[in-house]
């Protein structure tokens, strides 16, 4: 059985960590499936958009295994941990280096640590079940996060929030990470699945050429100046003006109707 399980539902891809005996952490080969498991999804067009999740109730990602990861990672010599890791795919397959234009939408049904809270945030929406728990716990072990963690967190929660999360290393609960617009919505445990489901099959009847450049221009945005970056979105706007998207989406609006996207 594969520690990482991939599942199609129409236009919807589940990605499921499935390691709960050891609260879904990953190690070397367990993270080699995850990002083989993005690799797949960023290639099918037929899959709009992916929702990933770990197995069982207690946790959606506790992150590395520390017993089998982190030393082993972190003492890499310089060539090849340049080559391999900064280089290449981050922890938890898209953290780094592979960007994916299509929506992603992150269960997570329990403890989001270290690792497994940078994969969630690298994710573009999360929704969580009131047991949530998200820590990067790594200022407690010697090191900080290495992937994402410290970049995405401020744009996500702001500077503030970021460096109490970052330099306690200790757990904020799902009320809180609502309260500082970590996470969306938050769903009851039995229902957190069926309900991120549903909401990414609603992602899957929207335009997709404007889901992904609109999330194309909010990434590269970060950074520029007002100026330039409206500019980039003003560009983006124009080359969706040349697509069947949006010919489609405005005859819908006139016959009253909801548009049909054609899979990219």
């Amino acid at each position: 059985m594969s520690d990482i399980k991939y599942d199609q539902h129409g236009p919807v891809a589940l990605i499921t960590i499935d390691r709960p005996d050891r609260m879904n952490s990953l190690d070397f080969v367990a993270n080699e499936l995850l990002v083989e498991a993005w690799q797949r999804f960023d290639k099918d067009d037929a899959a709009r958009v992916a929702v990933v999740t770990g197995a069982g109730e207690q946790a959606f990602c506790a992150g590395a295994d520390l017993k089998t990861y982190t030393i082993n990672f972190a003492t890499r010599p310089a060539p090849e941990f340049r080559q391999r890791f900064t280089d290449g795919p981050g922890f938890g397959g898209i953290t780094r280096s592979l960007e994916i234009a299509k929506p992603i939408v992150a269960a997570v049904n329990g403890y989001a640590i270290s690792g497994g809270f940078e994969l969630a945030l690298a994710c573009d929406m999360r929704f969580c079940s009131p047991n949530a728990e998200f820590a990067l716990q790594d200022v407690k072990w010697g090191f900080h996060a290495c992937d994402g963690g410290l970049i995405r967190l401020p744009q996500i929660v702001g500077l503030g929030n970021a460096m109490e999360i970052v330099l306690s290393g200790e757990r904020i609960n799902a009320d809180h990470a609502l309260r500082i617009g970590l996470v969306n919505r938050i769903y009851p445990a039995p229902e957190l699945l069926s309900k991120t489901m549903d909401y990414a099959q609603m992602l899957a009847r929207r335009a997709p050429l404007a889901q992904r450049f609109a999330k194309d221009v909010m990434r590269r945005s970060i950074g520029l100046s007002q100026d330039e970056a409206l500019r980039l979105e003003s560009r983006s706007f124009y080359d969706l003006g040349q697509t069947e998207d949006i010919r489609e989406g405005t005859t819908a609006f006139r016959e009253k109707r909801e548009a049909r996207f054609s899979a990219r």
